[in-house]
């Protein structure tokens, strides 16, 4: 048996690194890029080892045989190279069975050409067998297709080395490391193909390109165990930020520099009403809400953020706006992300922390004392009837206050959030309760849309009517509710001809905060205004001659049809535009 040339040994050593790195790679699936890679190794394998074939043979019809059976896995070095460098990178979504049917075109017309056995010399011209120092080869004369693969393959590699190339300048080390690697196992082989065909190489017929896959699959081999090339890939990383972003409940804008709308999350879309795909390229000042509040950079760090209250498809909220500029490499600001965080359950929280210390510790140790000292006199004498009067008023304060508090803690259960009824039964128990506490009442019920609302509602409604009955000084208390819908909208207005509020009370409404020395008198006004701003809506009050207050208050229909953008409007009536706080004018007596 003759032994093997010393250039078959070098052949024979790149298909043992090869075929080891093939394994260890296709062992990785389904990571990202694995298979790809396997291919792009297995196509090198395959070159290789035909290669012996056709250096041990020889007649030039053997030769030539194992010439065309190299085809193979020429042209599945680079179709593999350039969807192992997408799917590794994360650009998968161009991994598509049709996207690798069209790429393969060229490289499977090539085979088909050279099973033909070349119709037309397409791929080489003349093959000749050349007798050298180092070795017999096959010299060939190149056809046009030749050229035509050869130049397809270069590109295909220079489109798969792009997003690896952007990985060198990673801040991940063992990503720089991985893309090092990759690039001069695909680096190597390029150089000695370019030699080839430009006569660089002094041996006639023999091309390098298959003896330096043996620096390929060393270079393959230590990204896949030293840079733990496949088990840790940047795919799952890019993904996962624009899985981030879009997954974010915070709406985010992202602005360029010429004020035009570049990118918006679901949150964004959802929230304020947005058409995703309309919006990009729009000027922001047409689809971000109050852009031209927010659009400017936040302040030094410890400044106080911006709270701009936006009307969006789930009502009316305080929303908290950051705005960050995007800068390149060389610190030019290339964009503005602007994120709004909607800071009305926060601050509602915060301002029924505050409400509700202050009834346990001003409220109730008062009612406690007054009636400490009121038993006091009952003990001395047990037949006082005045004594006796007053502790039984102040029980039943102390009753009412601890059912109201305990209607503030439930109002925001989630049952009661995601709850919705009829709104003419929301009014009949608001009606009911009402004559409840005053048989005499006279309560009219005008025009009542049949819509559905949330249940919140209810104890807004329940709150408003209760109280204007039991703080009416007339013999015969007198409201009446009306309602109408408009554009997604419900619209509840409660008036009476009561005495109205003192105007502490509604100062202290209106700056939304107590103190020890400012605070009401109760709890119920602050119910309403919680749940008005629960459910997004607004809350306006409005003096009535001769005596009396109307309130008025707006929240979302709870099941509205029609488009988002039918449901982005402003609230209808007094409504003001985003800017301006919910309007408050002299309350009624739903807060004693």
């Amino acid at each position: 048996m003759a032994a093997l040339s010393p250039l078959s040994v070098a052949l024979l050593v790149a298909v043992t690194v090869g075929l080891a790195a093939a394994i260890l790679a296709w062992r990785e699936r389904p990571e990202p890029g694995a298979t790809w890679l396997a291919v792009l190794l297995a196509g090198q394998v395959w070159w290789a080892t035909f290669l012996v074939f056709e250096l041990e043979a020889t007649t030039l019809p053997a030769k030539a045989l194992w010439y065309d059976v190299q085809w193979v896995g020429v042209v599945a070095i680079p179709v593999g190279w350039l969807f192992f460098a997408l799917a590794y990178t994360g650009y998968d979504r161009y991994v598509t069975p049709f996207s690798v049917a069209l790429v393969s075109v060229v490289p499977v017309a090539t085979v088909a050409v050279a099973a033909a056995d070349d119709p037309g010399n397409l791929l080489t011209v003349g093959r000749f067998v050349r007798e050298t120092a180092v070795g017999t080869f096959l010299d060939v004369v190149p056809g046009p297709l030749y050229y035509v693969i050869a130049g397809y393959t270069y590109l295909l590699g220079a489109v798969g080395s792009v997003p690896l190339i952007q990985l060198i300048r990673d801040d991940a080390r063992p990503f720089r490391g991985q893309s090092a690697a990759l690039l001069v196992g695909t680096a190597a082989p390029w150089a000695g193909s370019v030699a080839y065909l430009s006569g660089a190489i002094p041996i006639p017929g023999l091309d390098p390109t298959p003896l330096v896959f043996v620096v390929s699959g060393v270079a393959y081999l230590l990204a896949l165990s030293r840079f733990r090339l496949l088990t840790l890939a940047p795919a799952p990383r890019r993904r996962a930020r624009q899985l981030v972003f879009e997954q974010l409940h915070d709406p985010v804008f992202v602005v360029g520099t010429e004020g035009l709308v570049v990118d918006l999350n679901e949150s964004a879309a959802e929230t304020f009403g947005v058409d995703r795909r309309a919006a990009i390229g729009e000027p922001a000042d047409a689809v971000v809400p109050k852009y031209e509040t927010v659009s400017e950079p936040d302040g030094a760090e410890g400044d106080a953020p911006r709270a701009v209250p936006i009307v969006g498809r789930d009502g009316r909220r305080p929303y908290e706006a950051t705005v960050r500029d995007v800068t390149d490499d060389h610190d030019r600001t290339t964009a503005r992300v602007i994120t709004f965080h909607d800071v009305g359950a926060y601050l509602g929280q915060q301002q029924r922390l505050n409400v509700l210390n202050r009834v346990f510790r001003h409220d109730v140790r008062t009612e406690t004392n007054l009636i400490q000292g009121y038993a006091a006199r009952l003990r001395t004498d047990p037949t006082d009837e005045r004594a006796l009067s007053v502790i039984e008023e102040s029980a039943g304060r102390m009753l009412e206050r601890s059912e109201r508090t305990r209607t503030a803690g439930e109002l925001f259960a989630p049952t009661e959030e995601s709850g919705s009824a009829p709104l003419p039964d929301v009014v009949d128990e608001a009606v009911a309760d009402a004559r409840e506490i005053d048989p005499d009442a006279r309560i009219e019920v005008g025009t009542v849309p049949s819509v559905s609302v949330s249940v919140v509602l209810r104890v807004v409604l329940e709150n408003l009517c209760s109280n204007a009955v039991r703080h009416n000084d007339a013999d015969e208390p007198w409201a009446r509710i009306d309602a109408l819908v408009e554009d997604g909208w419900v619209e509840v207005t409660v008036a009476d001809d009561g005495p109205g509020i003192d105007p502490a009370e509604y100062d202290v409404l209106d700056r939304g905060t107590e103190t020890p020395l400012r605070h009401g008198s109760g709890i119920g006004l602050w119910i309403v205004k919680w749940g008005v701003d629960h459910l997004g809506g607004r809350i306006s009050f409005a003096e009535r001659e001769p005596r009396g207050t109307a309130v008025t208050v707006c929240v979302p229909v709870h099941d509205r049809g029609g488009s988002d953008a039918d449901r982005e409007g402003d609230v209808p009536d007094d409504s003001r535009s985003a800017d301006e706080s919910a309007p408050l004018g002299p309350p009624p007596n739903a807060g004693r």
